[in-house]
């Protein structure tokens, strides 16, 4: 019972700090349009708004190399050194946010702030996901990996419905003038407040005992970029197909809807807020249970059935929406979308993590992860607004949404199935007495 309890305490440990790094860097997205206003003036609305939203995508193009670099540091010193590295790394890049003096103050030097802490904070997100699920899936127990794993996906949904619930505080209680001059960085001193309580968490983390016996039984030497990719290509390739629905997904449907709301559907955004609210609170508590769904399942059907419901779903959706926009049909929406969602949400973690073995893990998830987020999530917003502006119609996010979910589809089909990591019986015997 004594194991028992410490492992809980291990991945509640590790479940607050992922979801208060996720915090961190998604809350950027919530403000976009307070954000394109301070900090990228410009001639017209579309232009701040388009400038606030590619600044959105820059910190993308750092997640590959910081999850190269965090993955092999994560396969080669450990998890719990991985994931102290990169939480100390979000803290700094948010105070350069919360802090940073607007375009009114200091002229070009304002965004160039907001663009350097951008580039931290993607080079650190890079590195959480694949070090946060190899922990997770490496420390569940028999036949529970499926659970573990989704609380990966449930710790970033906790993240966006903390980051959703904060800006839904500020709208409510402040005027636009307060938000303008001081409210706005509200979302990002708190993240600064909580970040060193991540750190003091993750300090209190252990090795998972697959990864400390995984290192050593290990006789060659660590295993490079170039060999990663040269013997695991097939695994590089089906995650990546696996990760772009469910990255379009959540910067899309989760990130995106209050900017889209306020801008292409006339709705306030303390409305905005409300339905995020709602379809969030659905999407936590339904991933652990989907992940749980599939230890029984596997990942393989649980991720068809939520890909085909992506297909399906988006297009009669948003056009019911437009067709008489306001907060219920909002809400109904985000509600009906994340409860789907959780389907994917709450297989993708574990079964990314089958595609490679634990030598790899990290570095092999970080590569595929990374890649697929830098192009289709991390400028899925300045994607989803050019897309409407070019067509004239705001069903363009589902068509992005459709797109995505076909791709996940011909990934979840050729994907490995489930891997069943286990112990060295020497090791296993020493952990048990």
């Amino acid at each position: 019972m004594k194991d028992q309890k410490v492992t809980k305490n291990q991945i509640a440990a590790a479940v607050i700090g992922n979801a208060l790094e996720w915090y961190d860097f998604i809350v950027y997205g919530y403000l976009t349009t307070i954000i394109s206003r301070l900090f990228f003036p410009a001639q017209t609305e579309y232009a701040s708004l388009l400038l606030a939203a590619a600044t959105f995508g820059v910190g993308f193009f750092m997640r590959p190399l910081g999850g190269i670099l965090l993955g092999l540091y994560a396969d080669r010193k450990g998890r719990k050194a991985a994931l102290q590295l990169i939480i100390s790394l979000m803290t700094l890049a948010i105070a350069m946010i919360g802090f940073a003096p607007t375009f009114a103050s200091v002229g070009i030097a304002a965004p160039l702030i907001i663009v350097l802490a951008r580039l931290l904070q993607g080079f650190a997100t890079g590195g959480e996901f694949a070090s946060a699920t190899a922990f997770l899936v490496e420390m569940a127990p028999p036949g529970q990996r499926g659970l573990y794993g989704s609380l990966q996906m449930m710790g970033q949904s906790l993240a966006a419905l903390v980051g959703a619930t904060v800006g839904l505080v500020i709208t409510q209680m402040l005027s636009a003038e307060q938000i303008d001059l001081w409210g706005w960085r509200l979302p990002f001193l708190l993240g600064l407040l909580i970040g060193p309580v991540g750190l003091y968490i993750r300090r209190h983390l252990h090795e998972p005992q697959l990864f400390s016996a995984d290192i050593q039984s290990r006789k060659e030497k660590p295993p490079t970029v170039l060999s990663i990719w040269r013997e695991h290509k097939r695994s590089i390739l089906i995650s990546l197909a696996l990760v772009i629905p469910c990255t379009i997904l959540f910067y899309v449907i989760l990130i995106y809807m209050p900017t889209y709301a306020k801008t292409q559907l006339g709705i306030p955004l303390k409305e905005a807020f409300v339905a995020q609210v709602a379809g969030l609170v659905c999407l936590a508590g339904a991933t652990p249970l989907f992940g749980a769904l599939t230890d029984r399942v596997g990942r393989r059907p649980m991720l068809v059935a939520g890909n085909l419901l992506f297909v399906v779903l988006p297009y009669p959706l948003f056009a019911w929406l437009l067709a008489d926009p306001g907060i219920a049909r909002l809400t109904v929406m985000q509600v009906t979308l994340c409860c789907s969602a959780s389907m994917v949400t709450g297989a993708i973690s574990t079964a990314l993590a089958d595609q490679f073995p634990i030598a790899v893990r990290s570095t092999g998830l970080a590569l595929s992860y990374n890649s697929a987020v830098m192009v289709f999530g991390g400028f899925a917003q300045f994607i989803v607004t050019w897309l409407i502006q070019v067509t004239g119609t705001p069903l363009a996010p589902a068509f992005y949404v459709i797109f995505g979910a076909m791709l996940g589809l011909l990934g979840a089909i050729g994907m490995m199935q489930d891997r069943d990591d286990r112990l060295p019986s020497a090791v296993r015997r020493s952990a048990m007495g």
